[in-house]
């Protein structure tokens, strides 16, 4: 079955994003600051990657109340491998256990699994699961959870580049066939669209080689939460931003559609979201 619609004080708040402006059809995030989160608690920084797990479950789901089609999630770059070794052994533990726990109800709310990145140098136990669940889910037919990891932008391209090297040698492929659209046919992301929001958390301002290709034209939405703290409400006001901007795509505005969202209504919106997280 496809998730409900969420009930309660949640409901009118989700009712009115749909009616204000287009929901974006992929949403990428870069979930950082669960080190920082545990560390202002006193915490192991691991506290914080477990905290971070229940973000990440409660931002599927919304986004599957929503009608999002697409969420992609930087759970573990290319870089993360160099932070100390009983961290990453922690994460890819961690990493693990969330495979296995979460899998049953990702599929039970028609989720469908897929990933991108390195996927050879994670640990053989993390990648059997994760390949597990993806054939599990590989018919689901509601939102698609993509999960980068050992991934990076960088990666992503040099990977991309090397395959269309081998195909320009084998004579699969003529230099002069080379366009934008055939690079984007060569990356890991190929069957999914370009982001049209990209939130970060934690407040910095970088996008940390992710996507960097795939980027080129979404919106940006910097949260000050650390991810362990980053919930729907948050998710929420990043969609009431996201559809307030005016997406030109190097056009000008007399260009666009005149029946096209202007984004007033959602001032009031937008307080209504903010009041309705207050205690």
């Amino acid at each position: 079955m496809a998730l409900e619609k969420a009930t309660g004080s949640d409901r009118p708040i989700q009712d009115q994003l749909v009616k204000s402006g287009d929901i974006p059809r992929h949403i990428a995030i870069i979930m950082d600051g669960n080190g920082r989160w545990a560390q202002k608690r006193g915490l192991p920084r691991i506290a914080g990657h477990r905290e971070g797990v229940n973000s990440v479950r409660d931002i599927v789901e919304a986004c599957g109340q929503l009608g999002v089609r697409y969420l992609t999630l930087y759970a573990f770059s290319t870089e993360n491998w160099k932070r100390p070794r009983e961290e990453v052994s922690l994460l890819m533990r961690l990493l693990l256990k969330a495979l296995r726990d979460e899998k049953d109800r990702l599929h039970q709310n028609e989720v469908q699994l897929k990933a991108v990145g390195d996927i050879s140098t994670l640990p053989q136990d993390v990648q059997d699961e994760l390949l597990d669940g993806i054939e599990k889910m590989k018919n689901n037919k509601g939102l698609t959870l993509i999960l980068a990891l050992s991934y990076s932008g960088r990666w992503d391209i040099t990977n991309a580049i090397s395959r269309m090297y081998d195909d320009i040698r084998s004579g699969v492929l003529k230099k002069e066939q080379i366009t934008q659209d055939l690079i984007t046919s060569y990356l890991s992301t190929r069957d999914f669209p370009d982001p049209d929001l990209l939130v970060r958390t934690s407040g910095e301002l970088r996008i940390s080689n992710f996507l960097i290709w795939q980027i080129a034209y979404s919106e940006l939405f910097i949260s000050q939460e650390y991810w362990p703290s980053f919930r729907r409400t948050q998710l929420y006001e990043s969609i009431a931003d996201f559809q307030r901007r005016e997406r030109r795509f190097g056009m000008v505005s007399e260009q666009l559609h005149s029946s096209e969202p202007t984004g007033e209504p959602l001032r009031g919106m937008e307080r209504f979201v903010k009041s309705a997280s207050k205690p």
